[in-house]
Parts: C-alpha cells; sequence; structure tokens
C-alpha cells in the first residue's frame, strides 16, 4: 500500500463509489459505522470517507445477541435517521438477513428501497460467489455494492460463533475465488473481516478493488470500525482487533450520575436554568384564585 499522506478533510463534494474505488493503492480509506443523526453527523464530521449504518446496530443499538434479528424496517428506519447528518461520506446501508438471498428479484427490490426509503448512496451484502448474482443485478440497476467476506456475521450459526476466517491455505483459495467473483459481479469495494494478514495481502493485491479491512491487518486498503467500539460505548465484548480511542461509555455514566445526584439534591434546576413570565403578567397571575380542593 502507498504511504502518501491522506487528503484533507474538508472536501464539499460528497464522495461517491467511485471515488472509493479509485483509491485502490493510494491514500488509505478511513470507513466507520454510524446509526442515527447524531453518530451519522459526528463521524461525517469525522472526516470518514464512508459511513456504514451496520447491521451490527442489532447489537449496539437494539441489544440483540447477534446481527440475525434486525428487520429491514429497522435497517431503513436507522439508515434514513444516519442520512439526515452524513452529508460529505459515503452512506452504505447494509442489507440485513434473508434480505438478499432468496432471489435476485427480492435482493433488487431491497436494495431498491435502501436508496429510496433509506436515503443510503449503496448497499453492502454479505457473501461471496454464492451471491454474486445478486449483486450483478444490484450493480446493473445503478446500486453501487460494497462486498464482504471472512467473518460474515450473518453466518454465525454455521460458523459456530464469531470466529477468524481463512486461518488455512485451502480456506484463503476459496475466499479468493469469493473475492473475484464479486470484483467481477461489480462491487466497488469488499470488506475483509476477521482474517490473518497474510490471506488479506493476497487478496488485496489480486484485487483491481479496494479492500477495507476489520481484524484484517495494517495490508488493507482501508480500515472499518464500529461506532460504539472506537469511543467505548459497548461492553459485552471487544474484539481483539478493535482498538478503543476512547472510554465514553464510563463519562456518560458519571456524567448522568451527576445530573441524578443534583436532581435529587436540589442543585438543578437553578436560577439560570428556570424561566419567568414577565411581571405584568405574573401580577395577574396571582389575582387568579386557585381551585379548592
Amino acid at each position: 500500500m502507498s504511504t502518501q499522506t491522506a487528503p484533507k478533510t474538508g472536501q464539499e463534494r460528497p464522495v461517491t463509489a467511485p471515488d472509493i474505488r479509485a483509491r485502490k493503492g493510494e491514500s488509505p480509506i478511513a470507513c466507520i459505522t454510524a446509526y442515527d443523526y447524531c453518530s451519522g453527523t459526528i463521524a461525517d464530521q469525522s472526516g470518514a470517507d464512508l459511513v456504514l449504518v451496520g447491521d451490527s446496530l442489532a447489537m449496539v443499538m437494539l441489544g440483540h445477541e447477534d446481527t440475525l434479528s434486525v428487520t429491514m424496517d429497522e435497517m431503513l428506519h436507522h439508515t434514513r435517521a444516519a442520512s439526515r447528518g452524513v452529508k460529505r461520506a459515503l452512506l452504505v446501508g447494509d442489507m440485513p438477513f434473508l434480505s438478499y438471498n432468496l432471489s435476485t428479484e427480492q435482493a433488487l427490490a431491497n436494495a431498491g428501497r435502501f436508496l429510496s426509503e433509506g436515503r443510503a448512496k449503496a448497499v453492502k451484502l454479505e457473501g461471496g460467489v454464492g451471491v454474486a448474482p445478486q449483486v450483478k443485478a444490484i450493480v446493473d440497476a445503478g446500486i453501487p455494492v460494497l462486498g464482504h467476506i471472512g467473518l460474515t456475521p450473518q453466518h454465525v450459526a454455521r460458523f459456530g460463533g464469531f470466529k477468524a476466517q481463512g486461518k488455512t491455505a485451502e480456506a484463503v483459495k476459496s475466499m479468493l475465488d469469493d473475492a473475484l467473483a464479486l470484483e467481477e459481479a461489480g462491487v466497488f469495494a469488499i470488506v475483509l473481516e476477521a482474517v490473518p494478514e497474510e490471506a488479506a495481502q493476497l487478496i488485496t493485491e489480486a484485487l483491481s478493488v479496494p479492500t477495507i479491512g476489520i481484524g484484517a491487518g495494517a495490508v488493507t486498503d482501508g480500515q472499518i470500525l464500529v461506532y460504539h467500539d472506537v469511543l467505548g460505548m459497548f461492553d459485552r465484548f471487544t474484539p481483539k482487533f478493535v482498538r478503543r480511542y476512547g472510554e465514553l461509555g464510563e463519562l456518560c455514566a458519571e456524567t448522568l450520575k451527576r445530573y441524578c445526584d443534583d436532581v435529587r439534591h436540589c442543585h438543578f434546576p437553578t436560577e439560570k436554568h428556570t424561566l419567568h413570565m414577565d411581571d405584568d403578567e405574573a401580577a395577574k397571575l396571582r389575582k387568579i384564585k386557585r381551585p379548592k380542593r
């Protein structure tokens, strides 16, 4: 990968899927997830190139044990909310479990909903050779697609849990076949999740489209992490490949505790936070007889 200096983040023109694809081998692509207006705004202001409304919201926003329970309607609701805050980065909607697996017609219809209802600019699908026909149909319809191979959370039942993939040469060869099939189908980039760096390097060098790593080492064309993991706001578990850049969960809890304590000890609200009527209206109010009880 090139070690060129990353571009300045004040770009006014929104980032497009072709922009991301053109970054292959150039400056690293910074990606982050977001799930609503507030997190979308903050992620966009950070200068991220791509913001993914990931189905990880099932866990970090809705409290599920995995990503399988989130629905199309829930994904669209959160994507539409994030779209109001994301103005510069490429906003990608994550197609949830069984929303694209049954047929190309189903996949195309649901992908279209992410753009028309969710206001996303692209969609993400998990899988390789098996979903290549759906990917091609979506791309042919004019909808950019981000691929995703390696540890694909929607397949945790088959994997037996959230386990790293590509630990053998044979497994990496299969993963490379998946990547090449997605590239042939027209994806603009591919997420590689929880795979050895050696596997990520082989796949990255074999592709003409960028790879976005999450637990794939430093050899990919970009990186993506979950918003709540980066900020230290999700404590159920922390994958080995996550770097927590802050501990906002602890800060938020402590801040809210101060608020609760102030309420209980009558330290909030103070005069500074209190509204008053003007003197004339207050005088009229005092003349109103209170009802007897």
